[in-house]
C-alpha cells in the first residue's frame, strides 16, 4: 500500500458511497485507476467489506454485545472461525491471548436476536463456554 491507496481508504471510511470520479479528484487519479486500485485493496482483504451505519445516533435501534469463547482446542478452530464471519451480526471477531480465546462484538435488531446468536455460538462444535456481556452505553466510538 502507497500514500494513495492509504487516502483511497480514508475517503472510504468518511463516505463509502462516494464515486470513483469524486474520489478520483480527490486522489488525483484517473476514474479508472481508482476503480482498479479499489479492486486491489479488496483483492488483498485491505478492504474487507462495506458497512452500513444508521443515522441516529444511540437511539437504542440496536442491541449491542460481546460474546467472549472458550475453544475445546484453543490451537486450532478455524470451523468456528468461519462460522463466525457468516453471522452478518458479528462486527467484530478478535482472537485473544489470555482467559478467553475469542472475542465477539454482536449489532443486532434485537435481544431476542443477541439470544438466538448466542445460542448458535455455544452450540458450534468446537466452543467449550461462552460468556456474554451486553452492551449499556457506548462512551467512545472512533468508527
Amino acid at each position: 500500500m502507497d500514500a494513495i491507496d492509504e487516502k483511497i481508504i480514508a475517503e472510504l471510511t468518511r463516505n463509502a458511497r462516494v464515486s470513483h470520479s469524486e474520489l478520483a479528484g480527490k486522489v488525483l487519479l484517473s476514474r479508472n485507476a481508482v476503480r482498479q486500485r479499489i479492486e486491489r485493496l479488496e483483492r488483498q482483504g485491505h478492504i474487507a467489506g462495506y458497512t452500513l451505519v444508521r443515522a441516529g445516533g444511540d437511539t437504542g435501534d440496536v442491541v449491542s454485545a460481546f460474546v467472549l469463547v472458550y475453544r475445546r482446542d484453543r490451537m486450532r478452530g478455524g470451523d468456528v472461525l468461519a462460522a463466525l464471519m457468516r453471522i452478518p451480526e458479528v462486527v467484530i471477531c478478535e482472537i485473544l491471548s489470555g482467559d478467553f480465546d475469542i472475542m465477539v462484538r454482536l449489532e443486532a435488531a434485537s435481544l431476542e436476536r443477541v439470544r438466538s446468536i448466542w445460542e448458535d455460538i455455544a452450540q458450534m462444535p468446537g466452543v467449550r463456554d461462552t460468556v456474554t456481556a451486553l452492551t449499556l452505553s457506548s462512551v467512545v466510538n472512533r468508527r
